[in-house]
């Protein structure tokens, strides 16, 4: 097989959705008031609002991320699919994951580790860098069963994850003053990556610096239920596609905003979904009973106090009351009296659909857990007879938005979640016609005409979302599949070569950069591009037995 027989088409779906040093040797303490954007800190709140801090800081979302030294766990496991032994442990001040396979796909190495995300109640992972791109460790801590094992959706793979990036979608619910991504990269960011560990208290309120002085803030109880309500979602809204509104990024939006405005979340819609994710808490409430009966005036707020978490000796009675405010103490008195805890019965926890190793609590409040049919995440009048994406939370205007519904269809379609690629053609042939210059459209169009041979058409719909978005990677590298494999090797190279700058964990366009090359007898530069490969991913087999091809004398392509 030829080395352009051999190129691979790039994935679509990145381009749509969806800290400290990363160059040093140490982890410093993050800055408390770096945000030139007017925010100041849990600290500037804790003058004024001491005990609130303090009961704040127990918090799950208070504990969202930090320095990887804080609370660590250390732990060993071996990988048995992959035959990998990990080892999380701490050095001179510093926390490391190592990784070793013996045997004839040897492979050995580690890095520090720099942050933790995540609180610890269901689990915890953590972020290292490479060369300054910021990246997600390949395996988790799971709290439920206390083990470590590799993070959720890598259960089965055979060579070590070490290149997947850490996307501002990841970072935004966990970090505050989160730093947007350099220009044209995905996981490249300014330091300090983020200004404050956790959820901040600006996070829910806004940005403080006014308020402080005298000034108003945001009271997320005083604002419009749909205003209300995108706090919450902005973290505990999840979807099945999430897609950022045209010239929009979900990190921009700021309490009092509507998180649609920023990003649009779609669901599949359907009759009935007994098993859960781990992030599906406001679409799951939206289906209770509870939710559509009391409208509006519900709230994630109706049951949680975003300030304090109960204990555990407190929990069975916390949630209790909160339930009797509406049920009333008459109703609690002889619906089951012998069971105090409501929540057993009517908001089970099960097994994650989506992580491992991790429950989630059921907030569909169903009334018979394991029968119960729930209602769709539909009105009344949009109930379709098969499954299909609609707006969540629904709108007429979100319904009517063609370009949005085109990206998400596109997005199920290249995961392999749709099969009717003709409606996805459809839908995204009409929103390119209303939105004849829209990047992420053309790109997402240019994509579905690659994988049905319409090669000319393609590149023409890449190239024109690459004049009006020089940056858009995966445009570039599929661009540089049709040319190269046109025999114009020239143009790819140029495409290859900015993106994979931007984006050296896309080992795929490092692997094609080195084919090219290596066809035209530039094997020095082909080495090149394929240790830059494995610099960023080291259990590639491609890369590894290229390098091996190459290091001969004389040096060889690929057979």
């Amino acid at each position: 097989m030829s080395c352009q027989q051999k190129l691979m088409r790039i994935p679509f779906a990145s381009l749509l959705l969806f800290a400290t040093r990363l160059l040093g040797q140490s982890t410093p303490p993050l800055p408390t008031n770096v945000d030139p954007s007017g925010y100041v800190g849990n600290e500037a709140c804790a003058r004024c609002h001491s005990s609130i801090a303090e009961s704040y800081k127990r918090t799950a979302m208070a504990r969202a991320s930090g320095p990887a030294e804080e609370n660590f766990i250390s732990g060993d496991f071996t990988h048995e699919k992959s035959a990998t032994h990990y080892r999380i442990y701490k050095e001179d001040g510093r926390v490391w994951l190592s990784f070793e396979r013996r045997g004839a796909a040897s492979v050995s190495g580690k890095r520090q580790l720099l942050f933790y995300i995540g609180s610890g109640h269901r689990g915890r992972s953590y972020l290292f860098a490479t060369d300054g791109f910021l990246f997600e460790s390949p395996v988790n801590w799971y709290a439920d069963e206390h083990v470590w094992d590799m993070t959720p959706a890598y259960q089965d793979v055979k060579e070590i994850p070490l290149n997947l990036p850490a996307n501002p979608s990841c970072l935004q619910c966990h970090v505050s003053g989160m730093r947007p991504p350099l220009k044209g990269t995905e996981n490249r960011y300014r330091e300090p990556i983020f200004a404050y560990n956790g959820v901040a208290c600006e996070r829910c309120h806004g940005p403080g610096a006014a308020h402080v002085h005298g000034g108003s803030i945001i009271n997320p109880a005083k604002l419009s239920p749909a205003r209300r309500d995108s706090i919450c979602m902005e973290c505990h809204l999840e979807g099945n596609v999430a897609i950022e509104r045209a010239g929009r990024h979900g990190y921009d939006f700021r309490p009092g905003d509507l998180l649609s405005d920023y990003v649009r979340h779609y669901v599949l819609a359907s009759t009935q979904q007994k098993s859960l994710g781990a992030v599906t808490q406001v679409e799951a409430l939206w289906q209770s009973e509870c939710k559509r009966k009391s409208g509006e005036a519900m709230s994630c707020t109706s049951c949680h106090n975003p300030h304090a978490s109960p204990s555990a000796e407190e929990r069975v009675s916390y949630y209790r009351e909160k339930c009797l405010v509406c049920h009333g103490k008459a109703f609690g008195a002889k619906h089951h009296p012998e069971q105090a805890d409501c929540t057993r019965c009517h908001m089970p926890a099960s097994l994650s659909t989506d992580i491992a190793h991790t429950q989630v609590t059921d907030h569909r409040i169903p009334r018979r857990s394991d029968t119960e049919v729930l209602q769709p995440l539909l009105n009344s009048n949009t109930r379709p007879s098969s499954p299909r994406l609609v707006p969540f939370p629904f709108s007429e205007n979100a319904e009517r938005d063609i370009r949005d519904l085109a990206l998400a269809q596109a997005f199920l379609a290249q995961t392999g979640r749709d099969s009717d690629a003709s409606e996805t053609q459809r839908l995204l042939h009409i929103a390119v016609l209303q939105s004849p210059n829209d990047p992420a459209l053309l790109s997402a169009l240019g994509y579905l005409e690659q994988k049905r041979g319409a090669f000319d058409r393609a590149r023409e719909l890449y190239q024109k979302a690459l004049s009006l978005e020089p940056d858009l990677i995966d445009a570039a590298a599929n661009l540089g599949v049709i040319e190269a494999n046109q025999g114009r090797l020239r143009e790819p190279l140029r495409l290859w070569q900015s993106a994979f700058e931007r984006a050296p964990a896309r080992s795929a366009i490092g692997m094609n950069i080195a084919r090219v090359l290596c066809g035209a007898g530039e094997f020095d530069r082909a080495r090149s591009s394929v240790l830059r490969v494995l610099e960023f991913n080291p259990d590639m087999a491609a890369a590894k037995e290229m390098l091996q091809h190459l290091n001969r004398t004389p040096p060889m392509c690929e057979q």
